[in-house]
């Protein structure tokens, strides 16, 4: 493993036992794994180059539950990962040696739907698809569709504020969840929104959105679900180049045009999901974007045709239209199935995240390109061209002696590429521990300092889910010291107490 993650707690290694014990009163039956061998599913999550087996498994199934486990580790010093359903891509649910991991499968029943305001109530295990299919047979849908959706909880949507193929007109996880419990690592459980809008004081609810399991564990969400529109229909236009396409989507949103999802993907992943799905998709095109339009018919149809006009000014070689819903949901098959397809033309690939300013896609995907041919590894474009969230998959051969570390140097001038370019270092995947120890090319360490206030204001004992996001950890107390400077305070016009 080449990033390097906090060393082991000896004094709690050696109370394993006791921690197991205590931890099958709480959670009697088969929630707790100890075994070795059943504990190797666990040791990795979907970033799957970087392995660790947990101390130990707990798997509550009430809230109650989760209290009774935080607040123990809480009074005896012992860490604390949660996780959902293992498929982030960052490494946000890695284990520790010397940890509990805490995993949230069991929460998996939708708890309330309310129709007429719109709202669901599920727990965090439930599957993103799962909360569509559930309103589906009323007209309505929940919008956030990661291409993972069929495995992925709707509690890690949470911990990584996710956003899929349509968050670029309907918002990423932040945009559609009203509410959630949350159990602190105190033990005590606390409720931020409801089932209404924005409510008043601090934005608290925004800060656990994203919070990547360092601040709480969710044990409930509200999300907002919204009726499906009367018509949707998807585009695919191929170009010679992925700079051409680049300069469509840039142009297309430039004159007040926000399709419900607009997606990129070069020639390389082109072939992959053709070969993979085949669904249609050009074979003698460089890149190949997918627009989707939705509401009135008669909407759909004028963007349809700006969109063609658009895509033709910037050098678009082929057109289709979907003609029915069926044509419609093939073409973002193969856009779903990407990342598999991909995986069966390289051994091994290494998913990027960052995001930048959609005018800078052009440039952003050229010095990709050279940064390709400078590790000698290939890479696949597939990303949300819409809102300039790439993922770049490198193609790398984990068997090679030293491929894995040129695929992840690869990764990191990726990302410091999309900061240069005035982006920043994750659009959904989360900073777990991939990003980690780039935090600071985009932040000051005045800025990491002070997002590390707000994580000892919810968690002080720096418990739950450490080694992950920050990569300089300060004792809480060190953060709240005074620096003095030959007798003179700091901002001396400031009221003291």
């Amino acid at each position: 493993m080449s990033i390097a993650m906090p060393a082991p707690d000896q004094a709690t290694l050696a109370k394993r036992d006791r921690i197991i014990a205590a931890m099958r009163a709480i959670v009697p039956g088969e929630g707790v794994i100890v075994d070795e061998a059943a504990l190797r599913p666990w040791e990795s999550d979907g970033l799957t180059a970087y392995r660790q087996p947990p101390m130990l498994v707990v798997l509550p199934e009430t809230v109650e539950q989760v209290s009774a486990v935080l607040r123990w580790c809480h009074g005896e010093g012992v860490r604390v990962v949660p996780r959902g359903s293992g498929t982030s891509l960052s490494g946000g649910a890695l284990p520790l040696a010397d940890a509990v991991l805490l995993g949230m499968g069991k929460f998996k029943r939708v708890l309330d739907i309310d129709y007429e305001d719109r709202v669901a109530v599920v727990q965090p295990g439930v599957t993103n698809l799962a909360i569509t299919q559930a309103v589906e047979g009323r007209g309505l849908y929940y919008a956030p569709d990661p291409s993972s959706q069929i495995a992925c909880s709707i509690g890690g949507n949470v911990a990584e504020n996710s956003g899929g193929v349509h968050c670029l007109k309907y918002g990423l996880t932040t945009n559609n969840v009203l509410g959630v419990e949350l159990v602190l690592m105190d033990g005590e459980i606390v409720r931020l929104g409801g089932r209404h809008l924005d409510p008043g004081g601090l934005d608290l609810l925004g800060v656990i959105v994203g919070s990547e399991g360092l601040l709480g564990v969710v044990t409930e969400v509200t999300v907002r679900i919204l009726p499906k529109p009367e018509t949707a229909r998807a585009v695919l236009v191929g170009f010679p180049d992925a700079e051409q396409a680049g300069a469509c989507v840039a142009q297309v949103i430039a004159e007040g045009i926000i399709p419900a999802g607009m997606e990129m993907m070069d020639q390389p992943a082109i072939h992959a999901a053709e070969a993979f799905v085949k669904v249609g998709y050009p074979l003698d095109v460089g890149a190949l974007l997918i627009v989707e339009v939705d509401g009135p018919a008669a909407e759909c149809d004028h963007l349809i045709e700006e969109i063609a006009r658009i895509a033709g000014t910037n050098g678009a070689v082929t057109t289709r239209v979907s003609q029915d819903e069926a044509e419609r949901v093939a073409f973002w098959a193969g856009r779903k199935a990407a990342f598999p397809a991909v995986g069966r033309i390289s051994p091994d690939y290494y998913c990027m995240d960052g995001t930048i300013p959609r005018r800078r896609l052009p440039e952003v995907l050229r010095r990709m390109e050279e940064l390709s041919q400078k590790y000698g590894l290939g890479v696949a474009n597939v990303f949300h061209a819409g809102d300039g969230n790439l993922h770049p998959l490198i193609l790398y051969d984990a068997n090679v002696p030293g491929e894995l570390d040129r695929a992840e140097e690869f990764g990191n001038d990726i990302l410091r590429l999309c900061v240069e370019v005035g982006g920043v270092l994750t659009g959904e995947h989360g900073v777990g521990i991939e990003k980690r120890d780039l935090m600071p090319e985009m932040f000051t360490e005045a800025d990491l300092k002070q997002q590390q206030r707000v994580k000892c204001a919810f968690d002080p004992a720096l418990l739950l889910n450490p080694g992950k996001v920050f990569p300089t950890l300060h004792r809480c107390a060190e953060l709240g010291r005074m620096h003095v400077h030959h007798g003179a305070l700091p901002h001396p016009e400031l009221p003291r107490f």
